[in-house]
This record gives structure tokens, sequence and C-alpha cells, in this order.
């Protein structure tokens, strides 16, 4: 088939007009010659018509079309009622109070686009058109025509499949409330959060049913299990002994077997040194089915035979939305010194102290079963006091934990963590200080080795993904850290490589990493070698 008219036709506009040349019948050809019309009018060429459509050849036929003016702009007046200025420019780049200038081209996807800002609004069945389309000078103009229909907002809920879900976690986890504008594209995005909770999936989108009065969404979910058990089995080099030592860390969560959504954690850790850590911890979230939940946290410290430390903490945390929370609380440290005799010079003492704690949290998740978190950002304080033979001296204690995935494309990520602990005290005893060292904080050191009145680490690793269940990263890590009982201020390094594996027992991670001071040389008896196994039940 050829195309003429009463005009040249540009390259740009055969380009534009995808012609077909040929075509295996007659009615193809007669349909392709009807839908050019309807692509000349997209244009902006609302007065082409076909003259005649002629058999040239025994093989070709020749269209002729009458084209006439190409209008570029549509000039729309709209009621103000229908969108707010904010909202159309949005879409359009030129409005004033009464209409808005379209790209003729263009002017299809815009109106769908509005369309969408209106059903966010609750008018699930809204609908827009032109009327009363005009030539106005160079451009063409129309009235915009809305068919609002009923404002709808969301007036029940109903769960499908998991029926003993608890579905505070759709209102203040997921942020899905009833009585609130209905938005079907936000109730999908809101139903993915749900994949984050651990305990619980969804098996497909959610589904509305339009009655005359009502709203309802069904969500349709199964119960996941979520108990974990994570161990890790570490191999390094004693400095003194040079024989080989073994670290021991045990992890258990018991994630929602109440179907309330509540967790029991108990965690172990000894580093081969006599060197003891225990934490065990429970959450209650959205009590009576409000914001607000509760949490309870012992943990116990016992460095071979020179202290042990006692924490007890509560707090009362409450859910801002569904990224955010916050918390206030309370915690308290009792420390002995197990040492038979008094060393001249020692900076370990019995201790108690008490602190009134608060702080928030942003935690936003992606739906990826071995990176979870895409972005943390955590604030934690305590003010409080310290007492030491009826001393009392006042102290404060900053926490800031920090963390981002740069998601390069589907196999490549960066990811970097800093973790930043501060206390402010006039004086200073060495089992009040912050630990640190090990695989969650700075690799390369045995498990909270270091003490410090100030620390702050620098977690960075290159991802690369082979698949959904394989990745392999880098380890770089850089740390600083201030220790004010001996006088210390020092630069720490690391350096190493990692491995992640789904298996059907769990995430496997194997980290091997060496860590210097800035003072010191390499020393491969240095490298630490670190195996964890993640498994749910």
């Amino acid at each position: 088939m050829e195309v003429s008219a009463e005009q040249p036709i540009s390259e740009n506009l055969k380009d534009s007009l995808s012609i077909t040349e040929t075509f295996k019948d007659y009615s193809s050809l007669k349909k392709e010659v009807d839908t050019l019309q309807q692509k000349l009018e997209r244009l902006g060429y609302i007065e082409s018509k076909l003259q005649s459509l002629t058999k040239k050849t025994d093989s070709t036929y020749l269209a002729n079309y009458f084209f006439g003016k190409k209008y570029s702009y549509i000039k729309v007046y709209y009621d103000e009622g229908y969108f707010s200025k904010k909202e159309l420019q949005r879409i359009v780049t030129k409005t004033t109070g009464s209409y808005f200038m379209l790209t003729f081209e263009t002017a299809e996807q815009s109106l769908q686009k509005l369309n969408a800002i209106s059903t966010e609004k609750g008018n699930a069945f809204a609908t827009l058109q032109l009327t009363d389309l005009r030539v106005e000078g160079d451009f063409l103009s129309a009235n915009l025509k809305m068919e609002a229909g009923k404002k709808r907002t969301l007036d029940s809920l109903v769960v499908k499949g998991y029926e003993k879900f608890p579905k505070s976690f759709l209102k203040y986890y997921a942020g899905i409330k009833t009585n609130k504008t209905f938005n079907k594209e936000k109730l999908k995005e809101q139903n993915t959060a749900i994949n984050n909770l651990g305990f619980a999936k969804t098996t497909k989108a959610p589904e509305v049913l339009f009655r005359k009065e009502t709203t309802t969404a069904y969500f349709y979910i199964e119960k996941q299990n979520n108990n974990l058990f994570d161990g890790i089995l570490g191999f390094a080099t004693d400095e003194d002994t040079q024989r080989l030592q073994f670290n021991g860390y045990l992890n258990l969560e018991l994630n929602n077997n109440l179907n309330y959504g509540e967790q029991l954690l108990i965690n172990y850790k000894s580093d081969g040194s006599d060197q003891q850590n225990f934490r065990v911890k429970a959450t209650l979230p959205y009590l009576f089915k409000t914001p607000f939940g509760i949490s309870g946290e012992l943990k116990i410290f016992k460095r071979d035979s020179t202290f042990v430390t006692t924490e007890q903490q509560a707090r009362l945390n409450y859910q801002i939305n569904p990224v955010s929370n916050a918390y206030v609380g309370y915690k308290g440290y009792e420390s002995s010194n197990l040492l038979d005799e008094i060393e001249v010079g020692s900076t370990i003492e019995d201790f108690n102290s008490r602190f009134f704690i608060a702080g928030a949290s942003f935690i936003k998740r992606q739906d990826d079963a071995l990176f979870p978190i895409k972005t943390e950002l955590t604030l934690d304080s305590e003010i409080g006091s310290r007492e030491i033979e009826n001393t009392s001296e006042d102290q404060i204690k900053l926490s800031v934990l920090a963390s981002t995935i740069f998601n390069l494309n589907l196999n490549n990520s960066i990811f970097i963590r800093n973790n930043t602990d501060v206390l402010f005290s006039e004086t200073y005893i060495t089992n009040e200080l912050f630990r640190f060292g090990g695989i969650n904080s700075i690799r390369g050191f045995n498990e909270n080795s270091i003490d410090a009145s100030l620390l702050s680490t620098l977690n960075t690793e290159y991802r690369y993904r082979f698949n959904s269940g394989l990745y392999i990263h880098s380890i770089l890590d850089f740390g600083y850290f201030q220790n004010q009982t001996i006088g210390i201020k020092q630069n720490l390094y690391s350096a190493g490589i990692g491995l992640g594996i789904q298996t059907k027992a769990g995430i496997l991670k194997l980290n091997i990493a060496n860590g210097i001071s800035e003072d010191q040389n390499f020393n491969f008896s240095n490298t630490k070698i670190h195996l964890s196994l993640t498994s749910k039940f």
C-alpha cells in the first residue's frame, strides 16, 4: 500500500504513523487504512480524512488522505473543583485556575494520569473525557468533563487463608486502615509489605467487593514458619599459644507461635577465652489492638574472672507509621568485680546505673529473602546516673545505627553500615564501656574484644549475586575508638571476602577477614573465619 496526501509526508511523520505496506488480504488493508486515520487524529491532524482508496496495479493500492492543519496543543478548560493546581502540575507544564495546556500527542496519557489522581481521592469509578472540541486560533480547545461516581472509603477488611492472622499488623505495620479513602494502587503496595513480616506472605493481590453502601477488601495470606536458629562456628589462632581457638554463637528466635506477632529471642555467645554473653528478650506488639507494644530484655556479660555485668531493660513501643516507630523506657545495669584481690590502678569497679531511655527507628524493607532490609536508621539515647560506693555521677549514652543498600542492578549492589556509640561521663571504668569487635561490628577482630568510651565503625560490602540463592561479597571495614580509662585513641581496619548460599536448611554464610590497628603490621595469623547458618523451622 502507498499513502499520499495534499502535502509532503516527512520521514518523521512516516515513522510516527508506522505504516504497514504489505497485507495478506483486502480486509487487512482496509483495517490499516481506518487505523491510519485514527493515528493521524491522535497526532493532531483532527481534520484528516480518507479521500479515496484506489487500486493502482494488480498488487498495489493507493490511499489518498487529506491531512489538513496539524494542531500541537490542546487547551483544556476544567472545573476548579476537579483538581488542585498542585495535582495538575504533576501532569502538565502550564496551568491556570481555569485551564491547562496539553501537547496533543500526550493528551490521552495525561488524561489517564488525571483519572488515577481522581481514583486516589476515592473516586474508584471516575471517568474523564474531553467535550466540545473546537478550534481556538492556532490550537484546539475542549472542556474536561468528569463522571466522578460515588466517592469510596474502605469499610472493612477480610483475611482469607490465614484466618488467625493478627489483623493489627494490617493496620499499623502495613498501614491499611478502614474508614479511609479507598485507593486500589496503594492497597496493592500495602499488601506487598505483608511479605516482609516473615511469619506470613500474600498469595495474590487483594480483591475488592463494592456494594451499594460499603467497600470490602479481601487479603489472601498464608502462614509461614518464621522461627529462626542461627549458629556460628569460628576459627582463630591464639596470639599467645598459637593454638587453634574455637568461637561459639547461638541465636534462637521464636516468632508468632501464638498468632499474636509476638517474639521470644534467646542469644548466647562464647569466644573461647572465657568471655560469655547471654541475652533473652520478649516482645508483645500492638496491645489491645493499639499501636502500643511492650518489650523486656535481660543481658548478662561475663569476662573471664574479671567482672560480670547484668543489664535489664523495659520498653513501651509506639508504631508511628509502617516504617517508623519510637519508644521510651527504663534500663538498669549492675556490675561486680570478680577479682579476688584488688589490683592497684584497676579500672574495674562494682557499680549500679539507672537510665531513662528513648529512641526511634526507621526501617525500609524490600521484597528480597537474602537482604530484606534496604535502609535502616536507629537512634538510641540513655540519660541517667552511675553509682559507685554511694557516689553518684550523671551520664549520657548515645547510639546511632545507619545502613543502606544501593541496588545497582539485579546482580550488583553496595552495602554500607555505620554504628556510632558514645558515653559522656566525668570518669570512666572498664566494665561500663561499650564492647565491640566481631562479625556484627568490625570483622577480623575477636567478638567483644575491644572496650571503648567512644566508637564508630563503617562496614562496606560490594555484593555480586549469581542467582536468587548465591552471592559473594567483599569485606572492607573501618573503625575508630577511644578508651578513656587507659587514654587510647586508635584506628582499625579489616579486609576480606564473604559468601552467602540459600540452602534447604537456611542461609549459610562464610566470612574470612583480617583486622589490624594503625600501629600493627599485617599478620596472616590474625585472620578470622566465621561460619553461620540461619535456619527457619
